[in-house]
């Protein structure tokens, strides 16, 4: 499998391309705040063509990039129905304070071609499968992809900003929920083999083993205990 991604924008939001291989089909997770370059040049540079865009959750600096890209390429954008409200109104759910400073350089709506994503569905796209988790916390609609492990690779895990190395999504905004995201971490998050690679909305690469030993919220779910504080500002 061919994972390529690219922190974009002004968040540095983590855009993912997800192919079977170098010159197939692929999927576009969470293309953000200015990535629509980074989309193309990483679509030539390993001869990919794609076939939807899927969506972890609607905020901004995730979904900016969502009609450019899905227009170039005429596919599909799929998203949880609690969060499509997000891709025409993003500032009902930031505040105007956040996404005023950007508004007047992206033209926000809803592509030509929506899909709404279900809690426990399973996608078939590229050739690939992901598991589709409904994880709110961070948003009433968060979701997260998780690709099967096989014997030679590992399940990847796609989080969004559910779950980062070192920390969780910020809880503050609309929608936000700090008991739902511990509930969502224990639910989704403590049952995964601690050789899953997870890959977040921002920052690096890390593990389910790593962030169960080493992450205090993860931890705190896993040892029945209720984290209080909330997760340092990452993103939206």
């Amino acid at each position: 499998m061919l994972i390529a991604g690219f922190p974009a924008g002004a968040w540095g939001t983590n855009c993912y391309l997800v192919a079977p291989a170098a010159g197939e089909e692929c999927v576009i997770i969470d293309p953000g705040h200015q990535a629509a370059p980074g989309v193309e040049e990483t679509l030539a540079k390993h001869r990919l063509k794609p076939v939807a865009v899927v969506l972890t959750h609607g905020h901004i600096d995730h979904v900016a990039s969502v009609v450019p890209v899905c227009g170039a390429h005429d596919v599909p954008a799929w998203i949880h129905p609690a969060d499509r409200y997000m891709l025409s109104d993003p500032e009902k759910a930031l505040g105007r304070s956040i996404g005023q400073p950007l508004m007047g350089e992206l033209t926000m709506g809803e592509p030509d071609d929506v899909e709404e994503l279900t809690d426990g569905a399973t996608l078939r796209l590229a050739g690939l499968e992901f598991s589709v988790v409904h994880a709110p916390g961070h948003t009433k609609g968060s979701v997260t992809f998780r690709t099967p492990e096989t014997a030679d690779v590992p399940s990847v895990f796609f989080a969004g900003d559910f779950l980062f190395a070192g920390s969780i999504g910020r809880t503050d905004l609309p929608g936000g929920d700090h008991a739902e995201m511990l509930e969502s971490l224990a639910r989704v998050c403590l049952p995964l083999d601690d050789s899953t690679v997870v890959l977040s909305g921002h920052g690096p690469q890390t593990t389910i083993g790593r962030e169960r030993a080493a992450n205090p919220f993860l931890r705190d779910v896993a040892a029945g205990l209720g984290a209080d504080t909330p997760a340092p500002r990452r993103g939206m």
